[in-house]
């Protein structure tokens, strides 16, 4: 540049561009500026024929190249070629820095006039450019064209490296540095390096302090036009990005992403330390704390410290009892809004959370989690104590106060205690008779939600637990454990009493009731009383006539469900009591232990009026009708 004129000095014609040598010799309209008027002197005007016959050779020739896709004109900064002059000018300013073109709202300054235009539109808010397939305005065709492939899903822009697709020109440019590492923007505040100066530009903010971008709505600030756009979107209520796999729509992008991955469970951030992966980085940063024992968050009022700010969060409301999300189907409220929301699909019925390897559908993602461990094996909360390791973090803890014997959770109406608070209000529920599990199918009501989730399983036929050894299902984790003691034979639980052993603690309980003749389970009807609660819930319905378990195969009904497995084995012909003495098989444990005592000739029920024996009780009956027509007692 020499006094504000264009010299060409960064230009040179690429070689065989020109068919003669007299048009190498031209005045060159190269060498003028954009300002000049073109004013010749005599000389050349007495030429003008020959020169205007010239210029139009030259810009037909520039024509016919441009249709050939030649460049005639090359930069000699960096010798990239243009095929045209003016796009060569406007090239040049990138090396020469120079920007002519000043919007006169804000002074900013452009190095081309239609980069002006497109700036101006933000001071008028002219949007000319509208999405044909949502309504959505841009200021320009290229914002617009970027946006449409949100609609298309088109990618156009591919990283050589992993193959990853993008729909931005420079959004493929920071992914690249990804692979490169290349973060050569530092900022000279706290040595944090960027990959973009847009980005180093928005970090700077936080060091001054600056928010330029203001909500017109409520007056919030922003250090970034991006965080302004999304926030504006809690005042319109918009969700612009949908999912596709389920409907689910987001305010912004990032959260769309993070959503897709409980679809394809995708886990891209992995720790280096473990092996373990995240499908957000915020959870490996959390995940790395567990190596680093780093707690930043730390509780004022007592002094605890958390890995994360929403542990925290969750924990201060212990201090303060605050719950103010309530559920408007059933009252209860909680500490948070996503407690809530998973709350609230015990009424909907929503599983948005399904597992690839067996399809069973959860209310929530951590559910789900844990659920897939069952297929993966893994088992990553260990015991310090003992060694055991366990699928989930609860699991654990529970487990450790079988170390510890701790149980801080005591009920004020009878002073049992039990390790966890969930326990404890279960139990509470038997004093208030509080049901709030309702079962949509036949409208029966449970104390817990797992108590439910077993019941529905007699609607659906699902047995998920399956036993290794015989192949035989269940419906419960705890019926399958049962189980397993037939073929181990395993009856670690011992009545001090008698010494009779049990393979459950429960079944113990209920036989100890024997020798201390305890009937804790009362009829509020009738005033009669039962060891166990089953044998209470099962006379309860010869006051109320209810038979509640019906057979699939012929319609009959029963009052429990022990006597439905009896009955159904008339259709399936299953026998399962098998005597060990001559291999006869029987459908009822009862039939088999009468007819046991026709090998051990045992003799067991006695006719106190005559003090004669029988093995059975049809034997006794048929004796007694000998006699008088009375019935003496059965000893």
């Amino acid at each position: 540049m020499e006094g504000g004129r264009w010299t060409g000095d960064l230009v040179r014609l690429s070689p065989g561009s020109l068919p003669t040598t007299s048009e190498h010799s031209l005045p060159g309209p190269l060498e003028k500026s954009d300002s000049q008027t073109g004013e010749e002197d005599e000389s050349q005007n007495s030429m003008e024929p020959q020169v205007n016959s010239l210029g139009r050779t030259k810009k037909l020739r520039i024509q016919q190249e441009t249709h050939k896709g030649e460049k005639l004109f090359e930069c000699i900064e960096c010798e990239k070629s243009f095929s045209t002059t003016g796009k060569l000018r406007i090239h040049q300013r990138t090396h020469t820095g120079e920007k002519p073109f000043e919007c006169i709202e804000c002074g900013k300054s452009f190095s081309r006039n239609d980069a002006l235009r497109i700036h101006q539109r933000t001071h008028t808010g002219e949007k000319p450019f509208k999405c044909m397939e949502c309504g959505k305005s841009y200021r320009d065709s290229g914002s617009l064209r970027i946006h449409q492939r949100t609609h298309t899903g088109e990618k156009p822009f591919k990283c050589m490296e992993c193959g990853k697709g993008f729909s931005r020109s420079g959004t493929l440019r920071s992914h690249l540095r990804i692979h490169t590492e290349d973060k050569p923007l530092k900022c000279i505040e706290c040595g944090k390096s960027f990959s973009e100066s847009g980005a180093l530009r928005i970090h700077q903010r936080i060091h001054t302090g600056e928010k330029p971008f203001k909500c017109m709505e409520c007056g919030k600030s922003f250090n970034d036009s991006g965080s302004l756009r999304i926030h504006q979107r809690t005042h319109t209520g918009e969700k612009p990005f949908k999912c596709i796999e389920c409907g689910k729509s987001f305010s912004e992008s990032g959260h769309l992403r993070r959503h897709q991955r409980t679809h394809t469970g995708e886990k891209p951030f992995k720790c280096t330390e473990c092996g373990k992966s995240y499908s957000q980085s915020e959870g490996l940063r959390i995940h790395q704390r567990t190596h680093t024992g780093d707690k930043p968050f730390k509780c004022m009022q007592c002094g605890k410290s958390f890995h994360e700010s929403g542990a925290l969060r969750r924990h201060q409301q212990t201090h303060t009892g605050e719950k103010p999300f309530e559920c408007i189907e059933c009252g209860k409220s909680y500490s948070r809004s996503g407690e809530l929301r998973i709350h609230q699909r015990i009424h909907t019925g929503e599983k948005p959370f399904k597992c690839m390897e067996c399809g069973k559908s959860y209310s929530d993602s951590g559910s789900l989690r844990i659920h897939q461990r069952t297929h993966t094996g893994e088992k990553p909360f260990k015991c310090m104590q003992c060694g055991k390791s366990f699928h989930e973090s609860g699991a654990l803890r529970r487990h450790q106060q079988t170390h510890t014997g701790e149980k801080p959770f005591e009920c004020i109406e009878c002073g049992k205690s039990y390790s966890r608070s969930g326990e404890l209000r279960i139990h509470q529920r038997t004093h208030t008779g509080e049901k709030p599990f309702k079962c949509m199918e036949c409208g029966k009501s449970y104390r817990d939600s797992g108590s439910l989730r077993i019941h529905q399983r007699t609607h659906t036929g699902e047995k998920p637990f399956k036993c290794m050894q015989c192949g035989k299902s269940f419906h419960e984790s705890g019926a399958l454990r049962r189980h397993q003691q037939t073929h181990t034979g395993e009856k670690p639980f011992e009545c001090v009493d008698c010494g009779k052993s049990f393979s459950r603690s429960g079944t113990l309980r209920r036989h100890q009731r024997t020798h201390t003749g305890e009937k804790p389970f009362k009829c509020i009807e009738c005033g009669k009383s039962y060891s166990r609660s089953g044998e209470l819930r099962i006379h309860q319905q010869t006051h109320t006539g209810e038979k509640p378990f019906k057979c699939m195969e012929c319609g009959k009904s029963y009052r429990d469900s022990g006597s439905l497995r009896i009955h159904q084995r008339t259709h399936t012909g299953e026998k399962p009591f098998q005597c060990m003495q001559c291999g006869k098989s029987f459908s009822r444990s009862g039939t088999l232990r009468r007819h046991q005592r026709t090998h051990t000739g045992e003799k067991s029920i006695k006719c106190i009026e005559y003090g004669k024996s029988y093995s059975q009780y049809g034997a006794l009956r048929r004796h007694q009708r000998t006699h008088t027509g009375q019935k003496p007692r059965i000893l």
